[in-house]
């Protein structure tokens, strides 16, 4: 994965310009904070790597970061540990954004280690909304990004009733 002491992240790009920033930010992620309401480093994190469904080259270079982070403590992170790497790759492939060749293999091997994190943090299974973003995680490594894009917008129980309620009606 690019180090993040590697001057090559000013020259990626994110919603706002250069990524030169991007390293002092995926850095704290290794305390794992909490990404509710508008903590940081989170809101900085998506709001310039996934920004209104754009994805970016920094994206694709901060989702091994994230992943790493993750792995430290797969049942202590937060569900945005597992929701932003799957949502990168959900926009991805809508947009048909290409993961430059220099980034593709750390990025395509983070993905692939989200199935095995899930199993780590079974425990936290039972939340709803974790549950939502650790299968959206699991199909997007499964290339499976329409799949994974759905599991999300079934955050609750509630939805997930209504959805197959509506489907049954049909």
């Amino acid at each position: 994965m690019l180090s993040l002491d590697s001057p090559d992240w000013s020259k990626l790009e994110h919603a706002y310009g250069s990524a030169a920033d991007m390293p002092a930010l995926l850095a704290q992620l290794a305390a794992l904070p909490s990404s509710e309401g508008d903590n940081e480093p989170w809101h900085a994190i998506w709001s310039a790597l996934a920004h209104q469904g754009d994805v970016y080259s920094a994206s694709f270079a901060a989702v091994p970061h994230v992943v790493a982070a993750l792995a430290s403590s797969p049942s202590s992170a937060d569900s945005s540990y597992f929701q932003f790497p799957a949502w990168v790759e959900i926009c991805r492939t809508k947009s048909g954004t290409a993961v430059p060749a220099e980034l593709q293999p750390s990025y395509f091997q983070a993905l692939r280690q989200l199935p095995g994190l899930v199993a780590t943090a079974a425990s936290r299974l039972e939340e709803p909304g974790f549950l939502a973003c650790a299968l959206s995680a699991i199909a997007a490594s499964a290339g499976q990004p329409v799949i994974a894009e759905a599991v999300l917008e079934l955050v609750s129980v509630a939805e997930a009733k209504e959805f197959l309620e509506w489907q049954l009606s049909k």
